[in-house]
């Protein structure tokens, strides 16, 4: 039975157990069909009264002691979480990587009430026991999870409301789970934001303490961010070799050969002693990766002397080095569009005229086109026309953790998470207020974000993580994105009210391979490189050969080496020679056949997961690539 079967039979099966109380249409996530898969399989029956196994004492010591590191690192978030929650009738909870409870923290009505009886240290919640739970889920899963009500396996859970976040070591091996749980009528809305923060807290905190002896760098595209829970972190021996990194840095290091065993060079193409020499004497610097991409880079700790053990659980959270000159805190974008906008093609023509009209009558703009199709270009384009004093601000939601994107769009209070800054964040959201906000791949949105910025949408009213005081702000919204929407919001992967309100104007941009204005593009590119360099006309054709997947990114980064190698030739002329080197054999096979080739690689992997979420994180991918090329297939 393949996977969607079994989560149809899986759903009714649940609604047939639960009666009326759950409506057939009302679908839980993916990840919790397929929870109740696992539990259908392993015979559960949701209608028995629920077992709990509780460990003897003696055993329970052995596993605390197991995991002494991690548990200390999480029994200081419990207490933090304990604060921050406190009043909502909560248990918070840190089990082992089998499901086991190592450590709670109760309000007093919990604990004493049926269903907190059975949730004591020592217990035993795995998903194979207890069935769908958030503890037990999330583990089994390898993901954070969310269970309401009725969305337990198990009916005599139907009361609860919980979330939980499996915790990885250096390694990237889960060793334990952080888990709040609640009345599902007093659960809070920021609760799920905050349990994923505190994970990603340990997480940093175990890799700095096992990382230990090497050097520790901090890495996010924003300087401001280098000391907040999104910055990536990298430990590398003395030789320059990668030996840690965190679930952050893979994402922001995405499509690179990033893992244990590779050379600091191949990631940066820089000397490690070299940038070493300038981390140490100048503080943070910027880097641009072998993709291209621009980052900052700050050090933390050394072999010889580690961060404080504040900063080690927040991973940077005190900067050793105020910034130094190489870095600035203005505005500026990450990494600078490939050039200005160059539009003399009719279809991009409208598609200009359109948004700026939109923008104009000051409602939300939906721009739809290919990686590198010029989106940013043309969001930057609409916020100088617009005329609005504020910033541009833009937010690429497929880079952002997902634990962590509440907080930087809408801000949090000081305290609202260990390592959060003392004076809070008023968010990316309020830094756009009077200006404008690009919400870059906004189909990577976790649903509950959507929900969010939904309601931001109607009265644009931003509500921080931890706080209660709201803050009106005045924000022209554009949104990004290179997937179908309406696709996902048919497949429930994307709400489709939101959908509606982003969609009050819509603009395509075409792909640059059936762009009208491909000379000019190519000409304006070169130009942003070098304003010297000249191209002739049969290295244009040659170009224009090419299918371009990558659009203006790809265009830009092939002109680029062309430079490069016409310098050392001492020409200042790009020849179609020169681009044959470059370029792979014209014609649409070979570029064909690579994109088939990566589209079977990911319909099996699939095939072999049986989820998309775990196809995603089996391949280091996003889903909406996994979704893309399982449409292709």
């Amino acid at each position: 039975m393949d996977p969607s079967a079994q989560r149809q039979l899986a759903h009714a099966h649940a609604v047939r157990a639960r009666g009326a109380a759950m409506p057939p249409d009302g679908l839980p996530a993916p990840e919790l069909l397929d929870s109740w898969v696992r539990c259908m399989q392993a015979g559960l029956d949701p209608a028995r009264a629920l077992q709990v196994q509780v460990l003897e004492a003696a055993e329970l010591q052995r596993r605390r002691e197991r995991s002494e590191v991690a548990r200390r690192l999480a029994r200081a978030e419990l207490e933090t979480l304990s604060q921050q929650i406190a009043g909502s009738n909560f248990l918070l909870a840190f089990a082992d990587r089998e499901g086991v409870i190592l450590d709670l923290y109760a309000d007093n009505r919990f604990s004493m009430s049926d269903d907190g009886a059975a949730i004591v240290a020592g217990s035993c919640w795995s998903e194979a026991l207890c069935g769908t739970n958030g503890l037990g889920t999330a583990l089994a899963a390898g993901r954070p999870v969310a269970v309401t009500g009725l969305e337990h396996y198990f009916l005599s859970l139907g009361d609860i409301s919980c979330t939980a976040a499996p915790v990885h070591d250096a390694a990237g091996d889960v060793v334990g789970v952080l888990d709040a749980s609640s009345y599902f009528a007093s659960r809070q809305h920021h609760t799920q934001a905050l349990v994923q923060m505190a994970a990603t807290h340990i997480e940093n905190g175990l890799l700095q303490h096992q990382m230990r002896g090497h050097w520790l760098l901090a890495l996010h595209p924003r300087p401001e961010f280098l000391g907040t829970l999104s910055a990536g972190l990298l430990a590398f021996d003395g030789g320059g070799t990668l030996q840690a990194l965190n679930a952050r840095a893979r994402q922001l290091l995405q499509g690179l050969e990033a893992g244990t065993g590779t050379a600091f060079e191949a990631l940066f193409g820089e000397a490690f002693d070299l940038v070493l020499a300038r981390l140490q004497r100048q503080g943070p610097q910027r880097l641009r990766d072998s993709l291209g991409s621009a980052l900052v880079a700050q050090l933390v700790a050394t072999p010889a002397r580690q961060a404080p053990r504040r900063a080690a659980v927040s991973a940077a959270t005190h900067p050793t080095t105020a910034p130094a000159t190489p870095v600035a805190r203005a505005a500026a974008p990450a990494t600078a569009p490939a050039a200005g906008p160059v539009h003399d093609d009719p279809a991009v023509v409208a598609a200009y005229r359109l948004a700026e009209a939109a923008v104009r009558l000051h409602v939300p703009v939906l721009i739809q086109g290919e990686t590198g199709s010029g989106k940013e270009v043309l969001a930057r384009h609409l916020h100088r026309r617009s005329g609005r004093a504020g910033a541009f601000v833009a937010v690429n939601c497929g880079a952002l953790p997902a634990e962590l994107i509440e907080a930087e769009l809408f801000g949090y209070v000081g305290g609202a998470f260990t390592g959060a800054r003392r004076e809070g964040s008023a968010g990316l959201i309020a830094g756009a207020d009077g200006g404008t906000l690009l919400l870059d791949e906004v189909g990577e949105l976790p649903l509950p974000l959507q929900a969010a910025l939904l309601r931001f949408l109607d009265d644009q009213v931003v509500r921080p993580v931890g706080g209660t005081t709201p803050r009106q702000v005045d924000v022209q919204l554009l949104a990004a994105t290179h997937a179908d929407l309406e696709a996902e919001a048919a497949a429930r992967r994307f709400r489709s009210d939101l959908l509606y309100r982003l969609n009050t104007v819509r603009v395509d941009l075409p792909p640059l391979r059936a762009r009208q204005d491909f000379r000019a593009a190519v000409q304006a590119t070169l130009a942003a490189l070098d304003p010297a360099a000249r191209i002739d006309d049969a290295a244009i054709a040659r170009l224009a050969q090419h299918r371009w997947p990558g659009n203006f990114r790809e265009l830009r980064s092939v002109l680029t080496r062309a430079l490069l190698q016409a310098a050392q030739a001492g020409s200042p002329r790009l020849d179609a020679a020169a681009l044959d080197v470059l370029l792979p054999a014209a014609g649409p096979a070979a570029g064909s056949v690579l994109q088939q080739g990566a589209s079977d690689l990911v319909r099996r992997a699939f095939e072999r997961c049986g989820s998309v979420s775990e196809t995603a994180r089996c391949l280091g991918i996003s889903r909406t690539t996994v979704y893309r090329h399982l449409r292709a297939g």
